[in-house]
């Protein structure tokens, strides 16, 4: 049962967040060889002078043992 919580920085669409969390799905669905009823995917808005405190320190730099794929930028 994979849920997926994606966090963008903010301006994002509906159409586009819903074409992400589409993507999102058939992503999980290969590569955890799940069923597409089995996924949910959210989307969390962070406002871009957030983006450091919110997603960058909490769970990119706190959180290394779970990070499969770093950022190639460092904003501090």
């Amino acid at each position: 049962m994979p849920h997926v919580i994606v966090k963008l920085q903010s301006g994002r669409s509906e159409q586009q967040k819903a074409k992400i969390a589409e993507e999102v799905t058939k992503a999980i669905m290969i590569g955890a060889n799940c069923a597409e009823q089995s996924v949910s995917v959210s989307i969390e808005d962070v406002e871009p002078d957030e983006w450091v405190e919110k997603v960058y320190k909490p769970d990119i730099i706190g959180r290394p043992d779970t990070l499969y794929k770093k950022p190639g930028y460092n904003p501090l």
